[in-house]
């Protein structure tokens, strides 16, 4: 099967994003009424598929109205709106000082130099500061939303804090990959000991977590809690594979939420929470959060592919150097079923890297990953709709665009 038609691909993807959702206790609240089968006695694949399509149709748009077509290259899944704003400017106050306070905060806290040195390397500021604009913007957009000017202290501190969870997993990714590059200069555990490294990382975790203590809610303890749990479980899943495609496909999608998307869905629902949101506005900030994330985490998939090193700040091609399917893989697989054992031993025979990434080139996998990428933004874009129109739902918006066109 050279490509899933559309009306197929959203079917299988709404089932796989539920049940990756399933693993955290989340109750979604946009079901999707797609086919469910018992555990022990599944179907095949192609017949779970079939039943989606059949109930797709009386569906109708859903998730970003999805259409049925025949194929993906001869329609896209919707448009995503053009508007006139870019959120870092929107947000430049906000955001200006936010790694001067990080490395103040990891500085104030230990009299240990090289610690100091270490744990500030990554805060330089040449990161994409994604995770904290998201957590701000969707602050904004709450508070405007619930009629309150301005942006709570507590709300950036969030946002901070989402930034330092984020740097603390690249630093132990670092470890555990032996990464030699990190945003276009030498990572850290090439330049200090594995050991102090991996320290490190912990040492900026228990940092966050003190910061997370002074928010002094329960409920916003709870929901940033949840994204080291999901951090740490992610990384565990992704040292394994399975066997069957259905299986691989949902096991992908339940790490990747874990790996990436958390972070940033409950880093907007507690900046939400500490707005004053109820349920159903915390919810609306979390499934933003958690699409953007699974958007960007696909779009990152789709660059190892094709984006120069120089472009990444890191080597191409590094996911499958490191024995990970990812979604242009498993896509592929569909077409080159040839790659289902390479991807059992982890492309670790001779030339299953070179053969792995000729084979997702000569397939649709990199469109299909974009496609899907295009879908969990336009929900995205969707979920920002559904608060009161400000310049920061708007940015919300452009946000999607952002991720999905990005190039580094």
């Amino acid at each position: 099967m050279a490509c899933i038609g559309s009306s197929r691909l959203c079917s299988r993807v709404e089932k796989l994003c539920q049940q990756s959702v399933k693993f955290v206790h989340f109750k979604r609240r946009f079901a999707t009424g797609c086919v469910k089968f018992p555990q022990d006695n599944q179907p095949s694949f192609n017949h779970f598929l079939q039943q989606c399509k059949q109930q797709s149709s009386a569906r109708g748009d859903r998730l970003g109205k999805c259409r049925s077509m025949s194929s993906m290259q001869t329609q896209q899944p919707g448009s995503l709106p053009e508007l006139h704003i870019d959120p870092y400017r929107l947000l430049e106050d906000d955001l200006k000082d936010v790694y001067d306070d990080i490395r103040q905060e990891l500085v104030m806290n230990t009299n240990v130099e090289e610690l100091k040195t270490i744990a500030t390397y990554y805060f330089d500021g040449q990161g994409k500061a994604l995770r904290p604009m998201v957590a701000i913007l969707m602050a904004r957009a709450i508070n405007y939303h619930k009629e309150r000017n301005g942006l709570l202290a507590k709300q950036r501190q969030v946002a901070m804090i989402a930034e330092m969870i984020h740097s603390a997993s690249l630093i132990h990714d670092d470890v555990i990959d032996q990464s030699d590059f990190r945003r276009g200069k030498p990572s850290v555990n090439v330049l200090w000991s594995q050991k102090k490294v991996a320290m490190t990382g912990d040492y900026i975790l228990a940092v966050a977590s003190m910061m997370i203590a002074r928010l002094r809610s329960d409920d916003v303890t709870l929901t940033l809690s949840q994204v080291v749990t999901d951090l740490v479980q992610g990384e565990f899943m992704q040292l394994g594979s399975k066997e069957t495609e259905n299986e691989r496909f949902a096991h992908y999608l339940t790490k990747t939420y874990r790996k990436t998307a958390s972070l940033i869905a409950n880093s907007a629902k507690a900046a939400a929470m500490l707005g004053g949101a109820d349920e159903r506005l915390a919810e609306v900030a979390f499934q933003y959060g958690r699409n953007i994330g699974l958007a960007f985490q696909l779009v990152d998939d789709l660059l190892d592919f094709v984006s120069s090193s120089s472009a990444m700040g890191k080597p191409t091609a590094a996911d499958l150097k490191l024995g990970l399917a990812t979604a242009p893989v498993l896509f592929a697989c569909e077409r080159y079923p040839e790659l289902n054992p390479m991807i059992m031993r982890r492309f670790q025979e001779p030339g299953d890297v070179e053969k792995a990434f000729e084979l997702v080139h000569e397939s649709q996998g990199l469109d299909q990953t974009r496609f899907l990428a295009k879908k969990h933004c336009i929900e995205a874009v969707r979920l920002a709709q559904s608060l009161a129109e400000s310049p920061y739902s708007k940015g919300l918006v452009v946000v999607s665009d952002l991720v999905l066109n990005r190039m580094k």
